[in-house]
């Protein structure tokens, strides 16, 4: 069935001001989500507001991540990821010790297309044990990347696959036990481009860099010294910065520019950020057209007023480029509790010629499930005093999570219920396989909802009906995971072992 409604339901949105709203958070931090909802009263904070005006700060064009080169042997390529630490200035004039692939902060996109042959070659050069999470590829569980295949400073991992899945805009990061946090939010990230020979991706901006434009929004904690901060406990009476940062720089006091030389413009937004919900927006208040969620194309252009991204999302638009826009991000915190604000991140303008096409008028088919002969699961995201669980049980060791693990058979067709019996924001992410929202807290889904998802959010006391088939990929020893993508929540447990077998 082709939903043709999506542009029924638009998000609504309160403005926070226009230009930057920075923000510095003195005493009463006291650490991760879980030690915040463990207290009986609220935290104090005492924020100090610093607000200026951007349009006096000097133009700074935006950076654009390199797109890695693959060399190709025997029909596969071969892609070399080097996972490095080195310094950054996340915080403006100071000095903070870092992480990348290939570099110091951040990593380089890596584009492949449905059906190649693909192998990914990465080096650990952390000092410390680590894995490569594609994160909402449709892998086999064996290459993708889970805690269960976590490899040794010095040695390099080398998993290969066939690209199977349509266009969509993925990425990848660390996915260890008991370091996620720490390791993603010194910097390691980067952006996984699936590409497509359908009708809708040869009509859609494609030039990398150009007219296809990736942007790596990051919310992070650092002290005054440049210590970037993963986990907050024990920072009392503290002062701390909430550095905000677009491709790996820092947005604080600049609004980056983008000069298009095409009419038409595809921006590909990633929330990186440990724990905040960052919400993109036009700074003049008119709508964006958005073509695809985390997973697929919609099945049409939409305009929604703004879009949502919590702690792993992904969304893309296009805009043309005679259409001048300045895009605001409305930050709203998490764990971190202290960067929230409005920052106009982005100006693009127009030195183009022509106009564009008309965008296709159907992007893609999207056949919503029928769900009543489905087998219906409840997952419910737990807390006991500052460990997290899923269904009571605290994922922090493999021995724990294989023990309850959740089985499901290639082909099966289940509906999930993801209930949130605490009263913290959560972000769920299913590895393997894409999803349908069916409901959020009784209210069926509408309109960009409707899109093929991997990682949505569910608010505290809230759930979220979804539904998924399991398809391709089975495995009696490696197993795929499910957990909250805050990404201090699964390291303190709110993670799952899920095992695909053959039907």
């Amino acid at each position: 069935m082709d939903h043709s409604n999506e542009s029924a339901t638009r998000v609504s949105r309160k403005r926070n001001g226009k230009g930057l709203h920075r923000r510095r958070f003195l005493g009463g931090l006291v650490g991760a989500g879980a030690a915040l909802a463990a207290t009986t009263t609220a935290v104090s904070l005492i924020a100090l507001t610093d607000d200026k005006n951007k349009a006096s700060a000097a133009s700074v064009a935006l950076t654009i991540p390199d797109l890695l080169t693959a060399t190709t042997t025997n029909g596969v390529d071969v892609y070399t990821l080097d996972m490095q630490t080195g310094t950054s200035e996340v915080l403006s004039g100071v000095s903070s010790t870092t992480a990348g692939f290939n570099q110091s902060f951040l990593g380089p996109t890596i584009k492949v297309t449905n059906g190649d042959s693909v192998q990914m070659n990465v080096t650990n050069n952390l000092g410390a044990d680590t894995t490569v999470h594609w994160h909402g590829a449709h892998v086999p569980a064996k290459v993708d990347g889970g805690p269960q295949v976590a490899f040794a400073n010095g040695e390099t991992w080398s998993p290969a696959f066939t690209v199977n899945q349509e266009a969509c805009t993925l990425w990848y990061h660390p996915h260890a036990l008991g370091t996620t946090a720490e390791q993603v939010s010194k910097g390691l990230a980067g952006m996984l481009i699936v590409d497509d020979d359908s009708d809708a991706s040869a009509a859609l901006p494609s030039d990398y860099g150009v007219d296809d434009i990736p942007i790596i929004l990051q919310c992070l904690a650092v002290d005054n010294a440049g210590d970037i901060k993963y986990n907050l406990t024990g920072y009392q009476s503290s002062t701390l910065n909430f550095p905000f940062l677009v491709n790996g720089v820092n947005a604080d006091s600049t609004t980056f520019t983008f000069a298009a030389t095409k009419s038409r413009l595809r921006l590909r937004f990633l929330n990186a950020s440990l724990s905040d919900i960052i919400t993109i927006q036009r700074n003049d208040g008119s709508t964006l057209t958005q073509i695809a969620t985390e997973q697929a194309y919609l099945t049409k252009a939409t305009e929604v007023d703004s879009i949502r991204l919590v702690a792993g999302s992904r969304a893309e638009i296009v805009i043309d480029a005679a259409d001048a826009a300045t895009l605001d991000a409305v930050i709203t915190t998490g764990w971190v509790r202290g960067g929230s604000g409005t920052y106009s991140f982005l100006t693009i303008s127009d030195s183009s010629s022509g106009t564009p096409a008309d965008l296709p008028s159907t992007l893609n088919t999207i056949t919503r499930y029928d769900t009543s002969a489905f087998t219906a699961r409840t997952i419910k995201l737990t807390q006991s005093g500052l460990n997290m669980g899923i269904n009571g049980v605290v994922g922090t060791t493999m021995a724990a999570m294989k023990a309850a693990e959740i089985s499901t058979t290639v082909g099966a067709k289940e509906i999930w219920t993801i209930a949130n019996s605490t009263q913290l924001e959560h972000s769920f992410h299913l590895h393997d396989v894409p999803f349908q929202v069916i409901s959020t807290s009784g209210t069926a889904a509408s309109g960009v909802d409707l899109g093929w998802k991997d990682t949505v959010e569910v608010i505290g006391g809230g759930t979220v009906v979804i539904a998924m088939e399991f398809t391709d990929y089975s495995d009696d020893t490696y197993m795929y995971m499910l957990h909250c993508h805050l990404a201090q929540h699964e390291d303190e447990g709110m993670m799952a072992a899920l095992m695909v077998t053959a039907s």
